[in-house]
This record gives structure tokens, C-alpha cells and sequence, in this order.
């Protein structure tokens, strides 16, 4: 298994506090099957200011202590990030990383407030050919009024992500509601852990593997930890991994996805 979203990095931002947390959640994100995982720590302007030289070279020490110590497991550099002005030209500079220097970028919306161009923000980043990889709707608060919008630019370019403890139950009922259906519906194209401690937030993904496979099956199940983190890591076009289980929604004429049909 694959884990494209973990905050494993000591003393970057909210997740590991130190190395010793660190190699314990490496072993136990091992211990679980995940052989690969993307070091994924948020800038979020004005709280986490964190560039990718920066996160390159803490990737790299931390790959080299786990080499040091025997645990099996490939780090790559990735980084949650938040809305900020210049995304695009952040990204193409390096300050920005994408995942393991790919085209598909961890893309975290506020928490409590929906954005008034969140559709017109992953355009641009469409345009400018950075797939957006939406990190954990199920969990923001303003899911609900805004579901169909993350069902429309699921099927029009942007990838959805859930968190494996929200479809598992950890977050709680509500959470586990909307994985459901992001899961279940065939919204959804990928699983990770979003892990930041060894207890609370563990690097745990096979629960929810076996959780979404009886929600979709066995097959998507695996694509959701597997076969798609695998076509990120290779940079892969999306067009060329496996699609999303529903249908398309009807395509709109006007605004955000009516741009991007007539863009493709």
C-alpha cells in the first residue's frame, strides 16, 4: 500500500513532534503494509511556512535514520497545502512541492469556511497541468452544502481524497457519513492515512481498505491504495490509471467546468 498523505516529518508542523515519534509511526505504518509514503507536512501561509528545499532536505534526513535503523519503507516529498496567492507560480519555482515532484498536488480547503473560488482555483491549477488532489472533504464543515460541487469537479479533473479514519469511524459519525458516500457513491479516488500521531492519528490503511471494499469492492478498493497512489508516484497521466466508479454528472454550460470541458 501506498500512503500519499502523512505528516511524519519531526518538528515541521502539527504531526511528529520528534524522531523518536517518527520511526515509531514509520514501523507502525510498515507493520499495517504501507511501503511507501509522502511526507506531507502543510504551508499554510502566516502559521506553517514551509518550502520545499525545506521539506526536500527533512525527507532526506529522515529517510536516511530510517535506513539507519532497518525500517523498510520510501519517503517522498509532498507538502498539504492551503490556499495562497501564487500557487501555481510557487509551484513551478519548487517552493511549492507536489507529490515526489509529480503533477498532482495535496490541496487542503479551509476547515470551516467554503472558499468563494474554490472551483475557479482549481481551474487554474488544471490549466497550468497540476492535478489538484482535494484532502479530506468528508471532514470539513461546510461538506454538506457543497457535496455536489466535489462531485462535479471529481469527474472533471480534481481528485478527491479521503482519510482512511474517517471512513473507519475515528473522526466520528459525521465524517464517516461523507466517506461513505464519497466512497461508496464512486466519487472518491484515493485512501491515505493523513496520520499525525502514533495513537491519536495513527498510519493506519488497511481497516479502511477492507471498509471501502465492502462498500465498492475488492478491485476499487486496491486502486484506492494502490493502483492510483502508484500512477502518482510515477507521475502518470490520469487519463491512463482507473477511472472513478460512477458516471459523470451532465456537464454544465456555464462557468468553472464548462471552461474546463471546452479547455480539454
Amino acid at each position: 500500500m501506498f500512503d500519499l498523505h502523512c505528516h511524519l516529518l519531526p518538528g515541521i508542523d502539527d504531526g511528529s513532534t520528534d524522531l523518536a515519534m517518527s520511526l515509531q509511526m514509520a514501523r507502525m505504518a510498515v507493520d499495517d503494509g504501507i511501503r511507501v509514503t509522502a511526507c506531507t507536512p502543510h504551508i499554510y501561509p502566516g502559521l506553517y511556512e514551509n518550502t520545499g528545499p525545506q521539506i526536500r532536505a527533512a525527507v532526506l534526513a529522515l529517510q536516511a535514520e530510517l535506513d539507519r535503523e532497518g525500517i523498510p519503507m520510501r519517503l517522498v516529498e509532498g507538502a498539504d497545502v492551503h490556499l495562497d496567492h501564487g500557487l501555481v507560480e510557487g509551484i513551478r519555482s519548487g517552493r511549492v512541492p507536489t507529490i515526489a515532484g509529480s503533477r498532482y498536488l495535496l490541496f487542503e480547503p479551509p476547515h470551516h469556511v467554503a472558499p468563494p473560488r474554490l472551483e475557479e482555483t482549481l481551474f487554474e491549477l488544471l490549466a497550468a497541468g497540476i492535478v489538484p488532489v482535494i484532502t479530506h472533504p468528508e471532514r470539513l464543515s461546510w461538506v454538506e452544502q457543497h457535496f455536489d460541487t466535489f462531485v462535479r469537479v471529481a469527474h472533471r479533473g480534481a481528485w478527491i481524497q479521503v482519510t482512511a479514519a474517517a471512513l473507519t469511524g475515528g473522526h466520528g459519525r459525521r465524517p464517516k457519513y461523507w466517506a461513505e458516500r464519497f466512497i461508496g457513491e464512486g466519487h472518491c479516488h484515493l485512501l491515505a492515512t493523513d496520520a499525525h500521531h502514533p495513537r491519536r492519528r495513527p498510519p493506519v490503511l488497511s481497516e479502511a481498505r477492507d471498509a471501502a471494499a465492502a462498500l465498492v469492492g475488492q478491485e476499487e478498493a486496491r486502486h484506492l491504495v494502490d493502483s492510483r497512489p502508484a500512477g502518482i508516484l510515477a507521475n502518470s497521466a490520469p487519463d491512463t490509471l482507473p477511472p472513478l466508479v460512477a458516471p459523470a454528472p451532465p456537464s454544465p454550460r456555464r462557468g468553472f467546468l464548462g471552461r474546463l470541458l471546452r479547455a480539454s
